[in-house]
């Protein structure tokens, strides 16, 4: 006799969670503009190569060419403000955004992936003591981690527990029961 499989779900025979990452520990925090932010930069990316492939075809039909220096120094200028300032720009604004966070227990060590200037992925690689929260409130900036500016969206976190023990949060800076205990022995 032969089983059949049909209409049986299959499982998979991994022994690890889907939002574990063997190399970066469990996944801890998801952006949920991820895909958005790759989009407006690809965009960004393709319409300023567009523009670099277009200008010599545009020079040749429109004439400028055969204007004054001042005219063709002004028309570039303003061309390469839309060509090169927008890409920079964009790229500056979204470079600290985390797409996805990991969280290894054992050593502490939390592994940040975000988009680099290629738009390929990127690893930053940080301890927990890293982290540093800046004084003022800050744009496109949630938190430090070494001197590299990181992005989040607090609310995204699966378990909030996660996201104070990364800010530090967990761990108490006004009072420790050993300072406590120092303060009585005085008196």
């Amino acid at each position: 006799q032969v089983a059949s499989f049909q209409g049986v779900a299959v499982r998979s025979l991994s022994t690890s969670s889907p939002h574990d990452h063997p190399e970066h520990g469990r996944l801890v925090y998801k952006g949920n503009l991820a895909k958005t932010v790759l989009g407006v930069k690809f965009f960004s990316y393709s319409t300023s190569i567009f523009n670099l492939f277009m200008m010599p075809y545009i020079m040749l039909k429109s004439g400028i060419g055969v204007e004054s220096l001042l005219v063709q120094a002004a028309f570039y200028g303003l061309i390469g403000i839309f060509t090169f300032v927008t890409p920079v720009t964009l790229h500056l604004l979204t470079k600290g955004y985390v797409i996805r966070l990991y969280y290894k227990d054992e050593v502490d060590t939390y592994t940040a992936i975000t988009y680099n200037a290629i738009l390929a992925e990127k690893a930053t690689v940080f301890h927990q003591k890293d982290v540093k929260i800046p004084d003022i409130s800050k744009m496109f900036t949630t938190f430090y981690a070494k001197t590299k500016s990181m992005l989040v969206n607090p609310t995204l976190f699966p378990n909030p527990q996660d996201y104070n023990h990364l800010m530090g949060y967990d761990k108490s800076s006004f009072f420790k029961f050993e300072d406590l205990e120092a303060v009585k022995e005085a008196d």
